[in-house]
């Protein structure tokens, strides 16, 4: 028994002090006894004189008070299990916790989101014999309900004698928001008298989990039993109309909220502003914003971001010069969103503009502003920038670290990017999928097949993380681009997911670099079940067939294309010279400068074969002539850009062309003789890749 005291006084202490009256004991006065026992009801044996009884009870109210003071103050000093060990001793005081401590007690376990604290706490109701009330069980239908122990909140709500709309709505909450909406409802229709609230539940919940449709007939439902809409509702309904891409519907939401008043909601007017957006009405979106009271940040960037995603980046760009000149502060989310549509679009010279206004208005080089920076940087090929903003951070996280390993890996630096994979190990950092998926692509531009395997070897056995499907794609591509098709097909055989078209398209790319042909067919197969659509297969497969001399098989391959009415994405290459692009596409005739380029690009083909280079025309896919194929070779994208960089800049200017295409074969080749004749470094990024060329050889060791 005097462990317990010296147990109680133990918990008690940190809380308030305890004078030497609030806890009798022996030497209390010299009158009682010489000995004394904590618990009022037993006395030692050689206790001559007992207290009298009026004092002992006195003594046992003064124990129990502040044992239910300190449950109160532990809960406002969010010290839940310290409370918990107080209410267990509340036990031994024979006396029952107030409701008011119970309350705060599972207030305290939502709060924390503490699951298993508060079941310990409801047990101990049930050993009290406490009856919870409406109040509380409420209050612990809901902790159960939104900590994802929805049975217990079921069995608690069914156990209600007396229940309330609140006990309704949150236990269908809890349906709705674990995807359980056909129960859910099943309790909606069985609800005595539903609310507002329990509309809005069933009607956001849908939305929630994808089924707009069903959304907005439960908002006709609502309608039609005369219950009024209210913000929330309309946002719901707006919602949905974006999920479907309605515009009519939507604007017929728009007329409601015009006519009932609901315009003066902040929220309602950006989810109607986001219906617009998404239903492709970009301009009645920005109707929207422009008369929306109150604009903050958040707004501006969602506005900027709508424009950037409908690939309207000149008005993107445009607000957001508008955003700097209204004086209101960009914040992470803004830059980001800049940022990354400056990588889109790659334009590196507004990249460095934004670059320059962060560094003046200051931002964490711990935020995601910093690998926004660095992966700017990287896919507009200035992958020295991105190591400087790298190196500025004085602890990167994760995201600047997986930043700067798929730059180098993008810019065909394999040897950096593993380098800086190794020093991420070395900080503690733990790798997660997408680090691997930049350090596997940095193996496969590099061809580091063996390395590549022992990385992916390790994302299980080392790291223990599991493998996702763009890990395989990675793996499938280096070892196809190295010929080594037995071990990719087993691979992909033995995947535990079904392979996506990221998969079958890096096979197919290997068999069109090795003229694998029985191979192409499987992989080609594939996409053509997975995207029918996609030119891209067609093409890959009409050229190995083309490769191969099939040109029957290549032919039929084409009539396919033009039945099902595939059109192949026309390959353009761009390139920036004094803040102005110039776009060009093959045989392109257009630009004012067209005389130079093609002269220059005549008198460089000549050079070129004086030097050895031997046009590829296996990369020209139609059954003509050799001269012909040279003709049609001699004036792709990429060539008439570069010949027009080397016109139009001073000698030894950085050519930086970029292509939304795959470079060919022959084009590749050409580059290299070019960057020796015209003494230029050449930079072309493809849409796999970086290629660096400089005095006759590419940084990517003809391995891509």
């Amino acid at each position: 028994m005097r462990a317990k005291s010296s147990n109680l006084k133990t918990l008690l202490k940190p809380i308030f002090k305890i004078s030497n009256s609030s806890l009798p004991t022996a030497q209390t006065s010299q009158k009682k006894s010489l000995s004394y026992s904590p618990h009022p009801t037993i006395q030692p044996q050689f206790c001559k004189h007992p207290f009298p009884k009026s004092e002992v009870i006195e003594n046992k109210l003064c124990i129990e008070k502040k044992l239910r003071d300190a449950v109160t103050i532990l809960c406002q000093q969010n010290r839940l299990k310290k409370a918990i060990q107080i209410l267990d001793l509340l036990d031994e005081a024979t006396t029952h916790p107030s409701p008011a401590i119970y309350f705060a007690l599972f207030q305290l376990c939502f709060q924390l989101r503490a699951l298993e604290d508060g079941k310990r706490v409801y047990s101990h109701t049930k050993k009290t014999g406490f009856k919870l009330g409406l109040l509380i069980s409420n209050r612990l239908i809901n902790l159960y309900s939104k900590l994802d122990s929805l049975e217990d909140a079921r069995t608690l709500f069914d156990e209600m004698s007396q229940r309330d709309s609140c006990s309704w709505n949150t236990i269908i909450g809890g349906y709705t928001k674990g995807g359980n909406l056909e129960e859910g409802l099943k309790l909606f229709n069985e609800m005595p008298e539903k609310d507002s609230f329990s509309w809005n539940t069933m009607i956001s919940g849908y939305v929630r989990n994808d089924r707009p449709g069903e959304a907005l007939e439960l908002l006709r439902r609502m309608q039609k039993e005369n219950f009024r809409c209210n913000g929330f509702t309309v946002s719901s309904a707006l919602s949905a109309s974006s999920a479907l891409q309605c515009l009519r519907l939507g604007m017929e939401i728009h007329g409601h909220i015009m006519r009932t008043g609901l315009d003066s909601d902040t929220v309602v007017w950006s989810a109607l502003s986001d219906m617009y957006a998404k239903c492709k009405s970009i301009e009645q979106a920005r109707y929207i914003f422009d008369r929306t009271l109150d604009q903050d940040i958040v707004s501006w960037t969602t506005m900027i971001m709508r424009y950037f995603e409908g690939g309207r980046r000149k008005e993107g760009f445009e607000l957001f010069s508008e955003l700097l000149r209204s004086g209101m502060r960009p914040n992470d989310f803004t830059f980001s969103a800049v940022l990354n549509a400056c990588s889109a679009q790659i334009v590196e010279y507004l990249g460095k503009q934004v670059h320059g206004y962060v560094t003046v208005v200051g931002f964490n080089s711990f935020s995601f502003v910093a690998g926004a920076l660095i992966h700017m940087y990287s896919k507009c090929g200035n992958v020295a920038s991105a190591e400087g903003i790298f190196k500025g951070i004085t602890q990167p996280d994760l995201i600047t670290w997986t930043a700067i390993i798929s730059g180098y890996a993008q810019n065909g630096e394999a040897e950096k990017a593993l380098k800086y994979f190794e020093l991420l190990l070395k900080s503690g950092t733990k790798p997660d999928h997408v680090t691997f998926v930049a350090v596997l692509s940095a193996c496969t531009h590099a061809g580091l097949v063996d390395k590549g395997l022992e990385y992916f070897e390790s994302i299980t056995t080392v790291h223990g993380l599991s493998y996702i499907v763009d890990h395989y794609s990675c793996v499938i591509d280096l070892l196809s681009r190295s010929a080594r098709f037995q071990e990719a097909e087993k691979i992909i055989d033995s995947m535990p997911m079904k392979p996506n078209k990221y998969v079958w398209a890096s096979l197919l790319g290997g068999c069109r670099v090795h003229g694998n042909l029985e191979l192409a067919k499987r992989a080609a197969e594939a996409l053509f079940e997975i995207e029918p659509d996609n030119a891209a297969t067609y093409v890959t497969l009409a050229n190995i067939y083309a490769s191969a001399g099939m040109w029957g098989e290549e032919e039929r391959v084409r009539k396919a294309m033009d039945e099902r009415w595939v059109v192949k994405k026309p390959g353009s290459s761009w390139i920036g010279v004094k803040r102005q692009v110039h776009v060009f596409f093959v045989g392109d005739k257009s630009h004012p400068r067209v005389k130079e380029i093609y002269d220059y690009l005549d008198k460089l083909s000549i050079k070129m074969k004086e030097e050895g280079y031997i046009p590829k025309t296996n990369y020209v896919l139609h059954d003509v002539e050799e001269e012909q194929k040279e003709h049609n070779l001699s004036y792709h994208s990429e060539k008439l850009a570069i010949s027009f960089g080397i016109v139009a800049t001073p000698p030894g200017t950085l050519i930086k062309v970029f292509k939304n295409l795959r470079t060919c074969g022959d084009c590749h080749n050409a580059i290299k003789f070019i960057s020796k004749i015209a003494r230029r470094e050449i930079i072309v990024r493809d849409s796999i890749r970086f290629h660096r060329f400089k005095d006759g050889s590419c940084s990517c060791g003809d391995f891509w």
